[in-house]
Protein backbone atom coordinates (compact mmCIF):
# COMPACT_ATOMS: atom_id res chain seq x y z
CA UNK A 1 0.00 0.00 0.00
CA UNK A 2 2.88 2.26 0.74
CA UNK A 3 4.35 1.56 -2.65
CA UNK A 4 1.44 2.95 -4.27
CA UNK A 5 0.81 5.98 -2.65
CA UNK A 6 4.63 6.76 -3.55
CA UNK A 7 4.47 5.79 -6.91
CA UNK A 8 1.60 8.04 -7.19
CA UNK A 9 3.25 11.18 -5.15
CA UNK A 10 6.19 10.75 -7.98
CA UNK A 11 3.98 11.71 -10.97
CA UNK A 12 4.84 14.73 -11.96
CA UNK A 13 2.19 17.38 -13.72
CA UNK A 14 2.87 18.45 -16.94
CA UNK A 15 4.07 21.40 -17.70
CA UNK A 16 0.89 23.83 -18.84
CA UNK A 17 -0.23 24.27 -22.79
CA UNK A 18 2.46 21.40 -23.64
CA UNK A 19 -0.10 19.15 -25.74
CA UNK A 20 -1.62 22.42 -27.05
CA UNK A 21 1.52 23.85 -28.37
CA UNK A 22 1.96 20.30 -30.04
CA UNK A 23 -0.84 20.39 -31.74
CA UNK A 24 -0.93 24.26 -32.44
CA UNK A 25 2.79 23.38 -34.33
CA UNK A 26 1.01 20.23 -36.15
CA UNK A 27 -1.82 22.05 -37.52
CA UNK A 28 0.48 25.15 -38.64
CA UNK A 29 1.82 22.39 -40.89
CA UNK A 30 -1.14 20.93 -42.17
CA UNK A 31 -2.95 23.89 -42.62
CA UNK A 32 -0.58 25.58 -45.41
CA UNK A 33 -2.17 23.02 -47.95
CA UNK A 34 -5.39 25.01 -48.06
CA UNK A 35 -5.19 28.57 -46.10
CA UNK A 36 -1.62 30.06 -45.55
CA UNK A 37 -2.32 32.67 -42.90
CA UNK A 38 -4.12 30.45 -40.89
CA UNK A 39 -0.60 28.45 -40.76
CA UNK A 40 0.77 31.70 -40.07
CA UNK A 41 -0.86 33.19 -37.00
CA UNK A 42 -1.43 28.95 -35.75
CA UNK A 43 2.58 29.17 -35.76
CA UNK A 44 2.84 32.62 -34.24
CA UNK A 45 0.37 31.61 -31.30
CA UNK A 46 2.11 27.69 -30.99
CA UNK A 47 5.66 29.35 -30.79
CA UNK A 48 4.98 32.30 -28.36
CA UNK A 49 3.17 29.18 -26.07
CA UNK A 50 5.84 26.72 -26.88
CA UNK A 51 8.46 29.31 -25.30
CA UNK A 52 6.75 29.94 -22.69
CA UNK A 53 6.12 26.60 -21.60
CA UNK A 54 10.42 25.66 -22.23
CA UNK A 55 11.35 28.91 -20.06
CA UNK A 56 9.11 27.42 -17.25
CA UNK A 57 10.39 23.67 -17.37
CA UNK A 58 13.85 25.72 -17.83
CA UNK A 59 13.44 27.70 -14.35
CA UNK A 60 12.07 24.32 -12.13
CA UNK A 61 12.80 21.40 -14.19
CA UNK A 62 12.08 19.01 -11.60
CA UNK A 63 8.88 20.35 -10.99
CA UNK A 64 7.21 19.16 -14.33
CA UNK A 65 7.23 15.96 -16.49
CA UNK A 66 9.83 15.82 -18.87
CA UNK A 67 7.73 14.37 -21.43
CA UNK A 68 5.82 17.33 -21.13
CA UNK A 69 8.47 19.35 -22.13
CA UNK A 70 9.52 16.76 -25.12
CA UNK A 71 5.96 17.66 -26.18
CA UNK A 72 6.45 21.76 -25.66
CA UNK A 73 9.53 21.65 -27.20
CA UNK A 74 8.29 19.55 -30.62
CA UNK A 75 5.48 21.86 -30.72
CA UNK A 76 7.59 24.84 -30.56
CA UNK A 77 9.88 22.96 -33.60
CA UNK A 78 6.77 22.30 -35.53
CA UNK A 79 5.64 25.67 -35.00
CA UNK A 80 9.04 27.16 -36.23
CA UNK A 81 8.42 24.79 -39.59
CA UNK A 82 5.05 25.96 -40.03
CA UNK A 83 5.75 29.85 -39.19
CA UNK A 84 8.64 29.21 -41.86
CA UNK A 85 6.60 27.55 -44.47
CA UNK A 86 3.93 30.13 -44.12
CA UNK A 87 5.77 32.83 -44.60
CA UNK A 88 7.73 31.71 -47.68
CA UNK A 89 4.74 31.20 -48.98
CA UNK A 90 2.68 34.31 -48.12
CA UNK A 91 5.75 36.17 -49.68
CA UNK A 92 5.87 34.13 -52.65
CA UNK A 93 1.55 34.88 -52.90
CA UNK A 94 2.26 38.61 -52.63
CA UNK A 95 5.23 38.69 -55.57
CA UNK A 96 3.46 36.15 -57.88
CA UNK A 97 0.59 38.52 -57.87
CA UNK A 98 2.35 41.68 -57.64
CA UNK A 99 3.87 40.06 -61.02
CA UNK A 100 0.75 39.40 -62.38
CA UNK A 101 -0.93 42.51 -61.98
CA UNK A 102 2.28 44.54 -63.08
CA UNK A 103 1.76 42.03 -66.86
CA UNK A 104 -1.82 42.93 -66.73
CA UNK A 105 -1.14 46.67 -66.62
CA UNK A 106 1.68 46.38 -69.08
CA UNK A 107 -0.59 44.81 -71.20
CA UNK A 108 -3.85 46.66 -71.05
CA UNK A 109 -1.37 50.07 -71.45
CA UNK A 110 -0.50 48.50 -75.08
CA UNK A 111 -3.58 48.09 -76.41
CA UNK A 112 -4.68 52.06 -75.06
CA UNK A 113 -6.18 51.82 -71.73
CA UNK A 114 -4.58 53.73 -68.56
CA UNK A 115 -4.69 53.50 -65.25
Amino acid sequence: MDETNQVQNSVKPDLPNATATLVLGIISIVSLCCCQLVGLVLGIIGLVMGNKAVELYRQSPGVYSESSYKNANAGKICSIIGLAIAALSVLLTLIFWSAYWAFIKTFLESYGYSF
